[in-house]
């Protein structure tokens, strides 16, 4: 198989999307060469434009003879299943489908306020990931180097902790709803192996990207997850690699059929990210910099996000698009959890 064939990408260990892809290749059976090291290197090796901001993973795919430089997890995913068929993450029953795409939004979104706060917030966890990062870049830096860029990453990380609001006052918010998303996570993996049934969705990809952090990275999240969620800590281990795995259609949980734990899922999105995904949304309406919300009875302030507003516009024009029939489904679940807040049939 030459490389032309495979699906290139570039990211680093420590990048909770760049695992969250590699895992999905790997379900997929998508045949890929994932490089180790930072986006932009490659793109400028490669004479490719880079893209608008530069993240990890970043994808190259072939565009009508055009190498073409993409990092969003998200639409990459349905590009994917529009190359490459079979083993699908992405459910035949739409409005099942709806709440794989809200899982996935909740884990890209909110689940990376959970690993970004842990890693940056306390010193240990900070020297650790300051160590470690550049260390994933090429472990065999010369020692002054490897030190000039431990205290470049820690200065530029710590500082940047505003931007998805973590400081002293969302402090504990943060850490109350980590500690409940891992009391969800156990009580729904007592019930089925992944979140919507037998087999895996992006949803369960994009948990799986932030959890590799959490509980594989840094030391304070890893500490919590083994007190709290044992089933999440093994969990992430299986859905490492689930090239063994042989799904079925009827692998899906039907929504009426879904157990209950699901719910407290659910709750937990409608609790935290709603209330910040609509502040945000109302702040970049009115051109604020920056917005202010009452969340889980402590004040959250952080900058505004253009591309979160865009992530509810989606996610609305995702539940406009299902039939009143399938609408009627996803609101049953989602009655009382929250999330309907964030939800306009109109």
């Amino acid at each position: 198989m030459s490389s032309a064939e495979r699906v290139r990408l570039v990211g680093g260990t420590g990048s909770p999307y760049t695992q969250k892809m590699a895992a999905l290749l790997r379900y997929r059976r998508i045949p890929y060469e994932l490089t180790w090291g930072q986006p932009a290197v490659l793109c400028e090796a490669l004479g490719v434009e880079k893209p608008k901001p530069v993240l990890m993973p970043t994808f190259f795919f072939e565009d009508d003879g055009q190498t073409r430089a993409v990092c969003d997890s998200t639409p990459i995913i349905r590009r994917l299943e529009a190359d490459f068929s079979g083993r699908s993450v992405l459910p035949t029953d739409p409005a099942l489908a709806f709440i794989d795409y809200l899982i996935e939004d909740f884990a890209d979104e909110w689940g990376t306020k959970y690993m970004f706060h842990y890693r940056w917030h306390l010193d240990a966890d900070a020297g650790n990931a300051a160590t470690l990062l550049p260390l994933g870049m090429g472990v065999n830096q010369p020692p002054e180097q490897h030190e000039n860029l431990k205290g470049f990453i820690r200065e530029r990380q710590v500082s940047r902790l505003y931007v998805v609001g973590s400081n002293d006052t969302t402090a504990p918010i943060i850490d109350a709803s980590y500690r409940r998303f891992l009391g969800a996570m156990e009580g729904h993996l007592t019930r089925q192996k992944y979140m919507l049934g037998a087999r895996p969705g992006a949803g369960d990809f994009g948990l799986y990207g932030q959890l590799t952090q959490l509980i594989a990275f840094d030391p304070t999240p890893r500490a919590i997850a083994h007190e709290l969620s044992p089933r999440s800590v093994a969990w992430i281990e299986h859905v490492r690699d689930l090239t063994g795995l042989q799904p079925a259609e009827s692998d899906w949980v039907a929504i009426e059929d879904q157990p209950d734990s699901l719910r407290g899922l659910l709750a937990e999105i409608g609790r935290v990210y709603a209330p910040a995904q609509l502040a945000n949304a109302r702040a970049v309406a009115a051109g604020e910099p920056e917005w202010s919300e009452q969340i889980d009875g402590a004040t959250w302030t952080q900058p505004t996000f253009p591309y979160q507003a865009k992530c509810l516009r989606w996610s609305n024009e995702q539940y406009r698009a299902l039939s009143p029939g399938d609408r009627a489904r996803v609101d049953g679940l989602l009655a009382g959890t929250g999330v309907e807040a964030m939800l306009s049939a109109q």
